[in-house]
Formats: structure tokens, sequence, C-alpha cells
């Protein structure tokens, strides 16, 4: 059987994962404020491609970028829970360095988030900026093999 003792650096990792729920709000205002300036009411996930097309040339912008505002949640949505794992996991093993993983991810997610919404890039391709978001999740997974690794041989 394995003991586990938390290093007391790990309250670095309990605020990093904390961080990650505050982002999650974040994004959830911002889509808030995008679905304001396309008229797009609740329960509609997305403005459609009937009313884009057929909106005005004003409106059709701002309703594409609320789906482009919207799919940076989604997609943070569908990655959140993945990473926030790996950070609890891995910060008991390596908590300076899940911390410092976890907020490269964490600051890379909010920079997809706003390069998606930028009115001046097409199809979205401003989310690439904050692509390191990848090196940040793979830093982690990194992280929990080897924290799992050093359980099973201890």
């Amino acid at each position: 059987m394995v003991t586990v003792e938390v290093p007391s650096e790990y309250g670095y990792v309990i605020l990093t994962a904390l961080s990650t729920v505050f982002l999650g709000v974040w994004h959830g205002l911002r889509v808030n404020t995008f679905r304001k300036a396309a008229g797009i009411p609740y329960p509609y996930e997305y403005a459609s491609y009937e009313q884009t097309t057929t909106a005005p040339p004003a409106k059709q912008k701002a309703m594409y970028l609320f789906n482009c505002a919207q799919r940076a949640h989604q997609n943070y949505n569908e990655n959140h829970p993945s990473a926030l794992a790996m950070i609890l996991v891995a910060g008991v093993g390596y908590p300076l360095s899940t911390t410092a993983f976890g907020l490269f991810w964490a600051v890379n997610r909010a920079i997809y988030a706003v390069g998606y919404t930028k009115p001046d890039l097409e199809r979205g391709k401003g989310r690439y900026r904050g692509a390191g978001w990848y090196l940040g999740v793979l830093g982690l997974a990194g992280l929990t093999v080897k924290t799992g690794v050093d359980m099973l041989l201890a």
C-alpha cells in the first residue's frame, strides 16, 4: 500500500486548479456578451446557418463571433475535466512543475478563446495563437504518468 503525503507546495496546485474553474466562468461570461450582441436568445446554442446567411452584414459578423465564442467555450469544457484531473494527481508528486504546466495551460486556453473571437481573423484562425495549451496538457500528462510510476515503484 502506498501512503500519499501531500507536500506543502500542494497549495499552489489547489490554487491553480481553482483558477481553471474561474477561467470556465470567464468563458461563460464572454459567451453571454457575444450572445447579446448577436441577438441569439436562450436556449439556442448557436446562430443557425439560416440566421447567419439572411441577417444584415453587421449582424452576420456578430452571429459568427457568437458562434466562435460558444465553440471556444465548449472546447474548453471538453478539455477541462482531464486537465483538472491531471493537475490534481500530478501535483501530489510534482507540485511546482504541475503548477507551471497548469498555469501555462490556463493562460493558453484564454489566448485561444480571445483569438477565436478576433473579428479580423476569419474562420477562427486566431485560436491558433493559444495552441500552446497542447504543450501544457502534454506536460501535465507526463507528470501524471511519472507520479503514477513513482507510486508503483515505492
